[in-house]
């Protein structure tokens, strides 16, 4: 190959060959990556949860003992759980938001008191080290968080979309997690960095819905409730779609966008109980937050006055400026073109971000920990030093309006009015003036979106020009660094200077006086936010909730909507690329049409590893040891010599003896239904029956399932069930024809050795002890590891009757079935593991998530062409 001869190989033609062999995704995983068009492919080393439900002997002894009254108190506490879970989100948020506000007015009254006195006295060095005495230790602290619990990086919003699409992204849902999250996210923010808080509230909101109705965390073992509920990933996963809508929710004071943002960017698997109780948890989120938040800032408890961290405030026109209305259907043109910029902006941000991201991963991330400290450090000081001096240097004095919004207005209104006029910063300028720059830079980002939103005075183009560029690329470069970071406010403040530049373009140089710059300024930010994120839907809600004006939501639709298209011609989402370099298995909402043209037996994967109903412990423990699959089929072979099998081993006896009683025949199922209504009190229901079973009733020789196994029989090499995979095995012995049975679980088949559930060869299978649902689902979410437990007490030679704890009804399909719809059963109804099984009842192959990503699609259609 020719890769041997560039600069990037080593000289050593042994490695350099050993480097080409690996695939994309090996070398990324071992941080080798040396092509930035090199694909990253899937990793398969994620696992998927289990949203199926097994249903198998012990939930059906659960089933059995479920009444009305144990279903309505299960559905009771269901509710109680997400009330708690939006109620604990919103004092999250509580607790971030009180904490930011406390530092960063520290930090800023601080800074802001030595640089009047130093303006005088010359000194202002002084004041640039004390700013960055501040932002470099809270972003130190925040760093240190992270390689606490190195999963707190980020907004989280990529791993929580992982998580909800079926993919356990490990340690993302943990106690620890939400710890480091939210007191690094409250110093990152104080700190200084262009990030927000409202992306890892999102993160916070899911591990609290993942971890409170579990009642037990890894992080405090010795705290433990007898919690009977709730312990699979199907409930598990619901609750986590609660926590992250009331993260939304309580971020941006919008339940019902919340409910919406669960839906569109996270939830593969939705119903629509599930939609209520999500809305009912976003609500319980907004309701504590308000609560809680409008007493505290204006001592009246029960005004409900801030519903959200982030209050875009009231948009209204002067009541001096006749002309001004808040938007009209000409501007629906402008607003289009914004839309069109918009997605440009975020296609260039996100094609930016991606390039320093796989930086990082070559050369970051492979090397100690303290290298991401000192980035994130150096990341601090270049935002301080260029916030500083253009606060100091490039802004201007701009005249000082002396209009104001009416004083009848609300308390939230008038609060904002004077937060908005309060902010304003006048540095090196004389009276009745203001510093443009610096009241945008050396304010919260809060404080300069509503300065953009609603400051009557005007901000020089000059200004917003050179505060859009500095932000765009900071910001940039700040998101993806190792402290919690949320990118939704920075966007929105960067798309309102744009806004606000159109504005300011338009009112200047085409005399447009009517058009009100507070609504380019949300536009733009929505056309910003739109082009980075890619969210239409929710997106469109939680802007039209935060501004509490309805007249908005055409114009938000449509710029969100030109945004989105216009980006997605040059590349995906922020959170959709991120998850991509993560190597995360990730299920897009439905497969392209070209895909139709594979079926089943294309994707599957044909190679199996296969328990029988009856198995050794020997052979349970090597094929848990040798393998890392998360499922077993449960088989039987079809065999033409099945009576001398029986004479001979008990083991395969059992086994076969099994098969032959689990086939579905039309004899044996007529005659189940002929004693079924033999019971019934009719004496012309008995005379039919009786009737049917004298002339219709066929011998068990003339089993027409039976003669089609034999017919397909061929002499294969004789495989005791007591004997595990070997590679050593001929094609023939490989693939065996196999009755398919059912579905096993790894965590399964350990907890039953783990107790010791097994009998002996000459006892019968009926003197296995017997597990209840609660016993198997103990150990969950986290089932001990094969390889960390000590089976010496077990007698390897001990059979282990497998099939009152597997799945005999799992999701199955045809080998003849069209990709779209294997994508569509398995993303839909969650599925782990999907058989394919012919139409003999054998099966063979198995699809997982990694069989249905696009990259995997996309190299079997090659094959299929090739094959052409």
């Amino acid at each position: 190959m020719a890769g041997c001869g560039s600069a990037l190989c080593c000289c050593c033609p042994r490695c350099c060959g050993e480097r080409e062999s690996r695939t994309p995704e090996e070398l990324t995983i071992l941080g080798e990556t040396h092509e930035e068009e090199d694909e990253i492919l899937p990793r398969k080393d994620y696992e998927s949860l289990d949203y199926d439900r097994c249903i198998n002997d012990p939930y059906l002894e659960v089933l059995e003992s479920m009444d009305n009254k144990k279903a309505r108190r299960y559905e009771a506490v269901k509710w109680v759980m997400v009330f708690a879970i939006g109620v604990c989100t919103g004092l999250v948020g509580l607790f971030v938001d009180f904490f930011v506000r406390l530092f960063t007015q520290l930090k800023f009254r601080v800074v802001q008191n030595s640089v009047e006195e130093c303006t005088e006295k010359g000194c202002l060095a002084l004041s640039l080290l004390e700013l960055l005495g501040f932002n470099l230790t809270f972003v130190f602290l925040a760093s240190l968080l992270v390689l606490i619990q190195p999963v707190a990086a980020g907004s989280g919003i990529p791993e929580i979309k992982c998580y909800l699409n079926g993919v356990k992204v490990p340690g993302v849902v943990r106690l620890r997690t939400v710890v480091c999250k939210a007191m690094g996210v409250l110093f990152s923010v104080a700190g200084g960095l262009f990030v927000g808080k409202e992306g890892p509230m999102i993160h916070s909101g899911a591990v609290v819905g993942a971890g409170l109705p579990q009642f037990q965390s890894i992080s405090l073992r010795k705290i433990q409730f007898n919690f009977p509920y709730f312990r699979s990933d199907r409930d598990k996963r619901d609750f986590v779609s609660a926590g992250a809508a009331a993260g939304v929710a309580a971020a941006f004071g919008a339940p019902i966008g919340g409910t919406l943002f669960s839906l569109e960017e996270g939830s593969s698997f939705w119903n629509q109980g599930l939609t209520w109780k999500v809305l009912f948890c976003s609500m319980a989120a907004t309701f504590t937050l308000n609560f809680f938040r409008s007493g505290i800032q204006f001592g009246s408890w029960g005004s409900f006055q801030l519903p959200g961290l982030l209050n875009f405030g009231e948009f209204k026109c002067s009541e001096s400026d006749k002309k001004c209305h808040l938007w009209t259907a000409v501007d629906l043109g402008f607003f289009i073109l914004m839309g069109i910029v918009g997605g440009l902006l975020g296609a260039t941000f996100n094609c930016l971000n991606k390039r320093l991201a796989k930086y990082r991963m070559r050369n970051v991330h492979p090397k100690p920990k303290l290298v991401r400290v000192l980035e994130s450090l150096l990341v601090s000081l270049t935002t301080t030093v260029v916030v500083f001096v253009a606060s100091m240097v490039l802004g201007e004095c701009r005249q000082m309006s002396s209009t104001s919004h009416s004083g009848n207005g609300t308390l939230s209104s008038q609060s904002m009015s004077e937060n908005v006029n309060s902010s304003i910063k006048t540095f090196f300028c004389p009276n009745e003036t203001y510093n443009d720059m610096a009241t945008l830079f050396f304010n919260p980002q809060e404080s300069a979106i509503l300065q953009l939103f609603h400051q009557d005075g005007t901000f020089s183009p000059v200004t917003l020009s050179l505060f859009f560029l500095l932000y765009f690329l900071l910001s940039c470069w700040t998101y993806g660094i190792s402290v919690p970071s949320g990118l939704f406010v920075p966007s929105l403040l960067c798309g309102a200077a744009f806004g606000r530049l159109v504005a300011n373009l338009l009112k200047s140089y085409i005399g447009l006086d009517h058009i009100y710059s507070g609504t380019f300024a949300l536009i733009g930010a929505a056309a910003f936010l739109g082009g980075v994120v890619r969210m239409t839907i929710s997106l469109t809600v939680i802007l039209i909730e935060s501004t509490n004006e309805i007249t908005y939501g055409l114009p938000i639709m449509i710029t969100l909507m030109v945004a989105k298209w216009t980006g997605d011609f040059f590349n995906k989402g922020i959170y959709d690329i991120h998850v991509n370099l993560r190597g995360v298995p990730l299920l897009e909402w439905e497969t392209e049409v070209e895909m139709d043209k594979l079926r089943a037996c294309d994707i599957m994967e044909p190679n199996l590893t296969y328990v029988y109903p009856h198995t050794r412990i020997q052979s349970l423990v090597s094929i848990l040891r040798t393998t890392v699959h998360h499922a077993f089929p449960v088989v039987t072979e079809n065999r033409g010599n099945e009576r001398e099998f029986m004479k001979g081993n008990q083991l395969i006896s059992n086994n076969i003896k099994f098969k032959k009683s689990s086939i579905l025949t039309r004899a044996g199922e007529q005659r189940k239904r002929s004693q079924s209504m033999k019971s019934y009190p009719s004496s012309e229901l008995r005379n039919m029956c009786d009737e049917h079973i004298t002339t219709e009733e066929p011998p068990e020789k003339e089993d027409l399932l039976q003669q089609m196994l034999e017919r397909r029989y061929t002499p294969y090499p004789n495989l005791y069930p007591d004997q595990s995979p070997s590679e050593e095995w001929t094609m023939e012995e490989r693939f065996r024809p196999l009755t398919f049975h059912g579905l096993i679980l790894r965590s399964q088949l350990v907890t039953l050795l783990v107790r010791g559930v097994c009998y002996s060869e000459s006892q019968s299978s009926a003197s296995q002890p017997r597990l209840s649902h609660a016993e198997m689902s103990e150990d969950y979410p986290r089932y001990p590891d094969i390889h960390d437990l000590d089976l010496t007490l077990l007698n390897p030679r001990m059979i282990v009757d497998v099939t009152p704890y597997m799945n005999p009804s799992p999701f199955a399909v045809s080998p003849n079935t069209h990709v779209s719809q294997v994508f569509n059963l398995f993303r839909t109804m969650g599925l782990r593991h999907l058989p394919v099984v012919n139409a003999v009842g054998e099966i063979v192959g198995i699809i997982t998530r990694h069989n249905l990503t696009h990259e995997f699609l996309q190299a079997r259609l090659r094959q299929h062409y090739q094959t052409i």
